[in-house]
């Protein structure tokens, strides 16, 4: 039979089959990923042909169909290079708050980039506009042209009162969706008030006001009724980019990548070189400095979680 894996865990898969049907499976014997060293073989969103042996409940995955593309981070297994989180991603929408938690901008734009790296589209998703009080609406302002000016989309939302969350089941019917985000945004709430019937577990309210806490511990796809798929993360405070040269970073911004052709040079890394096109926009308030300062952290490996600095 034919299926996509719609959850792992590590050793267990559950797939659904093409019908519909739901099976738990596992591999048989060992697969190896060429080049890429991750913690799974199997990703959620993998394609896979199985069968279930004679007399057996569990079914046996012995194909692993190519993936045109996946989203990685860093494994906190020590002994791993990474973990892939899915498979054949359609839209990769990041859920962000200003507020209760904070998300902030080096968080965003490792995820973009990474996004960007492994050949994703994304979007933003600003949730609990409820709670933003007019100050906080106007930053929101200011932060989501940054990214609609680097050709980002982005959504204002409500979990909790609904409002706009429309917009973004309009935007990802008939798609594979990836939703992701700091513990505490209300990812899970969200994915809720899109399609009520999956009652996802969220955090109690007060949770919903303050530092949240993990509600999801696998990746898990669900179907939505109205058409496409959603694929649910664990809270996630760290993306790497695995086996990338740091010459490609400026390539994954996209606002950098309309400056590079008119620097001087042509491996130019936009930070001491003299005439780069990078730097001149960005002392002429063209290129943001939240984006320009994401750079250099990414560029330079600081994947220091605890440093969560705020916008200015």
């Amino acid at each position: 039979m034919k299926g996509i894996v719609i959850r792992s865990t590590g050793s267990w898969f559950t797939v659904r089959e093409q019908e519909g049907g739901i099976y738990e499976c596992k591999l048989k014997g060992s697969f190896r990923l060429k080049g890429i060293k991750t913690t799974s073989p199997v990703a959620v969103g993998d394609k896979v042909d199985f069968y279930i042996p004679h007399g057996q409940g569990a079914g046996l995955i012995t194909e692993i169909a190519p993936r045109f593309n996946h989203i990685i981070r860093k494994s906190t297994n020590l002994s791993k290079v990474s973990h892939i989180i899915a498979a054949n991603i359609d839209l990769a929408l990041l859920i962000v708050s200003l507020k209760e938690p904070l998300t902030s901008p080096g968080f965003i734009d490792r995820f973009l980039v990474t996004s960007e790296a492994y050949h994703i589209p994304a979007a933003i998703v600003f949730n609990k506009i409820d709670i933003y009080d007019g100050h906080l609406l106007q930053k929101l302002d200011e932060i989501a042209a940054i990214y609609e000016n680097a050709g980002y989309k982005t959504f204002r939302v409500s979990a909790l009162s609904g409002e706009n969350v429309g917009e973004v089941a309009n935007e990802i019917r008939d798609k594979i969706n990836l939703f992701s985000g700091i513990s505490g945004v209300g990812k899970s709430a969200l994915i809720n008030a899109i399609e009520p019937g999956l009652k996802l577990k969220t955090g109690n309210i007060s949770d919903y006001h303050q530092k949240g806490k993990h509600t999801t511990t696998f990746p898990e796809m669900h179907p939505l009724s109205f058409g496409g798929f959603i694929i649910d993360t664990p809270g996630i405070r760290e993306f790497g980019l695995v086996e990338f040269r740091k010459e490609e970073i400026a390539e994954r911004f996209p606002e950098m990548r309309n400056l590079m052709h008119k620097c001087q040079f042509n491996n130019c890394t936009h930070i001491h070189e003299p005439n780069c096109a990078v730097k001149a926009a960005l002392e002429n308030g063209e290129f943001p400095i939240t984006r320009y300062r994401s750079y250099l952290k990414i560029v330079n490996d600081d994947y220091l979680e605890k440093e969560l600095w705020e916008w200015e």
